[in-house]
């Protein structure tokens, strides 16, 4: 097996880009899930109610951001300092501190995604956020990903789920961080261990899959026929509903992995 495809979505929820390769640090991918947008009330936005923010990009740019979009053209954003205004912020259950992006950053997202909202940037992974403990050590830590630091999907899963659709869907629907080829169909179930290069990972837990697989992440637009969920949960549905596509990742080791690097799996 080997690394198909790298990805990093700096911002919760907005649509990210491939990378031929990144840093793995304690908490994920370097760069990874670092910003999120939240509401007035400080609550985290995602494409679960905004669709629209799968249209919005949001690529690393030297210290900062640069967010793009067709409705909106494109903006630099420099990466909040030390002077940056704190805010309190929910992500989920978890109520984290986090530095505000400025009013440039607020406004050209309001426009953008047409409903007012604000930029939030972590500061300290270290000490911001930490991974559930049901299925993580006390000192393991996550930036605003949804609950884990990485995912990993299995390229031959996907095209199991593509023969069953009257539409094909891309990866990118499922947002991995790492996507792996040369696998077995649905193989990654039972990856409780993994080494990509030199790096090694802990598998958690499965990752139950919501209406952000429905979106197109090139549009921002919900398919009608609620696909591939639909199909997806006639024969990937676990005990208490779930529906699973992929594996959510701990690192337990630091490095760099890219693009055609190796992937075995111990356990």
């Amino acid at each position: 097996m080997r690394i198909s495809d790298i990805r990093i979505y700096p911002v919760k929820g907005l649509r990210g880009h491939s990378v031929p390769a990144a840093t793995v640090e304690p908490w994920g991918l370097a760069g990874d899930r670092r910003y999120m947008v939240v509401d007035e009330a400080g609550r985290f936005l995602t494409q679960r109610q905004w669709p629209r923010m799968a249209a919005v990009e949001a690529r690393l740019a030297g210290d900062g951001l640069e967010l793009s979009a067709a409705n909106a053209g494109r903006v630099g954003i420099p990466q909040p300092g030390d002077a940056a205004e704190t805010v309190a912020v929910t992500v989920w259950k978890d109520r984290v501190t986090a530095r505000d992006a400025g009013a440039e950053a607020a406004a050209w997202l309001s426009a953008a995604l047409a409903t007012r909202c604000r930029l939030v940037f972590m500061a300290d992974p270290a000490t911001a956020r930490p991974v559930d403990p049901d299925f993580a050590d006390p000192r393991d830590r996550v930036t605003f990903a949804d609950g884990f630091p990485l995912l990993v999907t299995n390229d031959a899963s996907l095209a199991d789920l593509n023969a069953r659709l009257a539409s094909p869907v891309g990866m990118d629907r499922f947002r991995t961080n790492i996507a792996v080829e040369g696998a077995e169909p649905w193989a990654e179930d039972g990856w409780a261990e993994l080494h990509a290069g030199a790096v090694r990972f802990a598998g958690t837990k499965d990752c139950a899959r919501c209406a952000v697989t429905t979106v197109d992440q090139d549009t921002g637009v919900r398919s009608d026929d609620t696909e591939p969920l639909r199909t997806l949960a006639r024969f990937r549905r676990k005990a208490g509903g779930r529906i699973i596509f992929g594996q959510n990742l701990i690192p337990r080791g630091l490095g760099r992995i890219a693009v055609g690097d190796a992937v075995r799996v111990a356990g």
